[in-house]
């Protein structure tokens, strides 16, 4: 039998990390428990609500953030808030899949197109790996906005 995952982010700013990979991703911030969202209703906003009923102080309420995947295909992403610093490599890594079925230029093309708009968004691009068939189609290797490692591929 099969086992869903969650992948979870360690975070100075759990909240900003969220909602660059939310953009990234095409994600969502899911509600509060138990708090119905109407349509147009900013889910950062309603947990701001949410924390401040429950008596949480402001210190601790950027401490953790979630998304989902709308479609209910991908994981769930958590992100909480540590102290320390990233100080290596990530051993794990997240593959944006941002040019499925495309091949040679035309692939590289839009890998290129999605990294301006990540770049855009808080990402830093590394360095680019040229197709090298038959083992690579080709792909650039980005960090998010706390320095975590992907690859565009």
């Amino acid at each position: 039998m099969s086992r869903q995952i969650q992948v979870t982010f360690d975070a100075h700013d759990p909240r900003a990390l969220s909602s660059f990979w939310r953009d990234a991703l095409g994600y969502v911030h899911p509600g509060p428990p138990g708090v119905d969202l109407p349509e147009g209703v900013d889910p950062l906003a309603a947990w701001d609500d949410f924390l401040e009923r429950a008596g949480v102080p402001e210190g601790e309420r950027n401490t953790r953030s979630a998304l989902e995947d709308p479609d209910g295909h991908g994981p769930r992403l958590f992100f909480q808030r540590v102290p320390e610093g990233k100080v290596a490599k990530n051993r794990v890594h997240l593959d944006v899949r941002a040019a499925p079925g495309l091949r040679g230029e035309e692939r590289m093309a839009a890998l290129e197109a999605e990294c301006d708009r990540l770049v855009a968004l808080g990402a830093k691009r590394v360095r680019r790996h040229e197709p090298d068939l038959p083992m690579s189609a080709g792909f650039i290797v980005m960090t998010d906005p706390e320095g975590n490692e992907f690859c565009l591929d």
